[in-house]
């Protein structure tokens, strides 16, 4: 208990200086300084990875699965790149969600903050639920294999749109608050001739919460496939989360030219589903699903750099041929006089 209350307390305070500290006046989050909290994140993650082989070793930690420290580390690791995935789908339709409701960019941290925050708590509840069933009806296990096959299945076949209009709680918010047509700085409620009124910047905050909670139930169901341990599970996932707000900052403006990033999401699912199918008849060690997650990921990041980048060569070498054509086209030197064949007399 000790552990869970000290890993709590660590997040919070992270949270609190990120908040109180290093982002107290809202500004807009530049592509260097969203680069450098990401690091930040990632090395965070990385580090406490650390403290996971200690924690197993020593049995620091309940440990029902019997996992050596090394084994818990690679667990760990696969969770937090299976949930770091996964969220790249996330950020596309974050940005979206922010685009329709013209949400200014200094604000859009504190959206990602505050949603940190009930992520923290519906995870938990997912991650708690999740575990306690698995564990009591194995066959589960099965249930949600088929379910990510499915789900892998409706990403490749679907592409369906964004509609944050259509979402329900923006309903529930305007039959209990009328809302402000523009933005009140970054006050998500505003009192208006004595009536509460919320501000567009709430509906953004709970349009993005709840679409936060339709992913989990991909990205959740994804890990269990890994390891059923509750602190593997919770603390690779809240790390994911975390580095997540950094990432959008870094990814929004460039995420839909990854085109194959969304193949490679499909294939970490399919994998991920069969090798839950599979659990109780296959075993799968740990370093080779980190090891497929890794080269899905760098496979689909590279391919979709590369097409870019001939795309744009192409365009130039077009242009460049265009150029040369219409200048020797116009050019006032005679065209080379070709002579004509002679013919001999008599043939």
């Amino acid at each position: 208990m000790a552990i869970w209350i000290g890993f709590f307390v660590l997040v919070f305070i992270l949270l609190a200086l990120d908040l109180g500290v290093f982002n107290k006046n809202a500004h807009a989050i530049t592509t260097r300084e969203a680069m450098g909290w990401t690091a930040l994140w990632v090395s965070l993650s990385l580090l406490f990875s650390g403290f996971v082989f200690f924690a197993y070793q020593n049995n620091w930690v309940p440990n029902s699965d019997g996992l050596s420290g090394q084994s818990a580390v690679l667990k760990y690791l696969t969770g937090y790149l299976v949930e770091q995935s996964l969220s790249m789908d996330n950020i596309f339709v974050i940005a979206m969600i922010f685009a329709y409701f013209k949400v200014p960019r200094q604000y859009q941290h504190r959206v990602l903050f505050w949603g940190i925050l009930g992520a923290l708590f519906f995870r938990g509840v997912m991650i708690g639920l999740g575990v306690v069933l698995i564990k009591k009806f194995a066959w589960l296990t099965y249930v949600f294999g088929l379910f990510l096959l499915y789900s892998a299945y409706k990403m490749w076949t679907t592409d369906e749109g964004v509609h944050p209009n259509k979402n329900p709680i923006i309903k529930w918010v305007k039959r209990f608050f009328p809302v402000t047509k523009s933005f009140e700085g970054e006050r998500f409620f505003v009192r208006r001739r004595h009536i509460v009124a919320a501000t567009p910047l709430l509906i953004a905050l709970l349009v993005v919460e709840t679409t936060d909670v339709m992913f989990a139930f991909d990205s959740i169901p994804a890990i269990f496939a890994i390891t059923t341990d509750p602190f593997l599970i919770f603390t690779s996932n809240i790390f994911a989360i975390l580095g997540l707000r950094s990432l959008y900052f870094v990814l929004a403006s460039v995420i839909d030219k990854f085109r194959y990033l969304q193949h490679a999401l499909v294939f970490i699912l399919a994998y991920v589903g069969i090798k839950m199918l599979l659990v109780h008849h296959v075993e799968i060690p740990e370093w080779l699903s980190l090891a497929v997650i890794v080269l899905s990921l760098g496979t689909g990041v590279l391919a979709s750099i590369r097409i870019d980048r001939n795309k744009k060569i192409r365009p130039e070498k077009e242009a460049r041929a265009e150029e040369e054509v219409g200048a020797a086209s116009t050019s006032d030197e005679p065209l080379p006089q070709i002579d004509k064949p002679k013919v001999r007399a008599g043939s």
